[in-house]
């Protein structure tokens, strides 16, 4: 599997200047667009968590909707949407994060994990690691039985890894 993986580095388009001058965007739309290497994806995300008793997947909004209900629909788990403020249509839970300009807010619905739930919470990509922290923060407040990881990509360089829980098992598919 991993060289399987390690190939669909040639699906993701790196954007040169984007959002801002000196940022090379790792673009996973043309990855997702890809049938072959989305199911890729899946099957190895499924390879990661199948014997882990997993009943919940929360993804990050957006992009981790996309791998989070692949994952979710491969274990038979249900998935928890994390949304921005104002989103969600019944009562919420909310956590406040920085961002490199400002604050920024995750929620999930109150009811959408119980103490008997084992969560994956997944995203694309692991940058400074910011919102996943928010998140796992806010997961981690409803008292499930596990908590695991999970990212798409992972940028090294960027070390979001060292603002994520250490006791918890984080993985990546791809590296860079």
């Amino acid at each position: 599997m991993n060289q399987k993986l390690e190939e669909l580095k040639s699906e993701i388009r790196d954007v040169p200047d984007f959002p801002s001058k000196g940022i090379v965007f790792r673009d996973l739309t043309t990855l997702i667009k890809n049938g072959v290497a989305l199911h890729t994806v899946g099957d190895a995300l499924e390879e990661l968590y199948r014997d882990k008793g997993v009943t919940k997947v929360v993804g990050i909004e957006s992009r981790g909707f996309i791998g989070g209900s692949i994952l979710a629909d491969r274990l038979g788990a249900g998935f928890v949407p994390a949304r921005k403020p104002g989103k969600l249509p019944s009562v919420t839970v909310k956590m406040a994060y920085a961002k490199e300009y400002g604050v920024d807010t995750i929620e999930l619905h109150s009811d959408a994990i119980t103490s008997e739930d084992v969560v994956v919470i997944h995203d694309d990509l692991l940058a400074t690691g910011g919102t996943m922290n928010a998140c796992y923060k806010l997961v981690q407040s409803m008292n499930p039985k596990k908590i695991y990881i999970n990212f798409i990509v992972e940028l090294t360089a960027l070390d979001g890894r060292k603002n994520l829980p250490a006791d918890c098992e984080i993985t990546s598919l791809l590296q860079y």
